[in-house]
């Protein structure tokens, strides 16, 4: 069967050595269409929250699962008995810096992910980064104190639930309604339901980072 496939691969260079590539002649950008169907300029953010907003769900769902299964499969191990951080002041003074860094273009991104590169998915990873850098210089009871104080696991839920509920109006109603004080606000909040949609993302990833760092300081140590 080699001769075969060595026959195929040849008719295939040859193919692509005499034949002209197929090139469609268009009058028009496929971005301007997306940003002017989207009424962001951010044309990644348009494509992912409105002409493929149902991708967009599953992936949301799908990275909620990943975190459940973590939790599940780590739930029988036993906690890692010294978990090592570091001591050192100037590396404590370069991750805290770091992380407050991280935290700023987290809110960034996620207010303004529509207008400029950026999204919700970019905030919620620049948002785990700044819980991850904390945690490296925190103590591990310190940082499970804080996520359970301000009922992080729960928001992050309910992040969920809103963004599918959201998402399911956004593509019931066939439309992004602006209303009249947030065109006076254009572009910031002049683009219906994008921007809210991003900051949803941007807890939702942000939280649940953190807490698979948690259960992986938890169950694996840090370093």
């Amino acid at each position: 069967m080699k001769w075969v496939y060595l026959v195929a691969g040849l008719a295939f260079y040859l193919k692509m050595l005499i034949l002209p590539d197929p090139v469609a002649v268009t009058e028009f950008s496929v971005l301007d269409l997306v940003v002017q169907d989207s009424g962001v300029p951010n044309a990644v953010s348009g494509i992912l929250f409105h002409n493929r907003l149902y991708d967009t769900i599953f992936e949301v769902v799908v990275f909620t699962i990943a975190i459940m299964g973590v939790r599940f499969l780590l739930a029988d191990e036993q906690p890692s008995p010294v978990v090592y951080q570091f001591t050192d002041a100037p590396s404590i003074v370069l991750a805290r810096l770091g992380a407050t860094i991280a935290a700023l273009v987290s809110i960034e991104l996620a207010i303004r992910g529509h207008l400029s590169p950026g999204g919700g998915f970019a905030a919620g990873v620049a948002g785990g980064t700044a819980i991850g850098l904390v945690a490296i210089t925190s103590s591990s009871h310190l940082m499970e104190s804080v996520y359970q104080r301000w009922h992080a696991a729960t928001g992050e839920k309910v992040a969920v639930l809103i963004f599918i509920g959201l998402s399911i109006l956004t593509l019931a109603i066939g439309s992004q309604p602006t209303s009249q004080w947030a065109s006076q606000l254009a572009p910031l909040l002049g683009s219906g339901w994008i921007p809210l949609l991003n900051i949803l993302v941007a807890i939702k990833v942000a939280l649940g980072s953190w807490a698979a760092i948690l259960i992986f300081i938890r169950y694996r140590g840090l370093l």
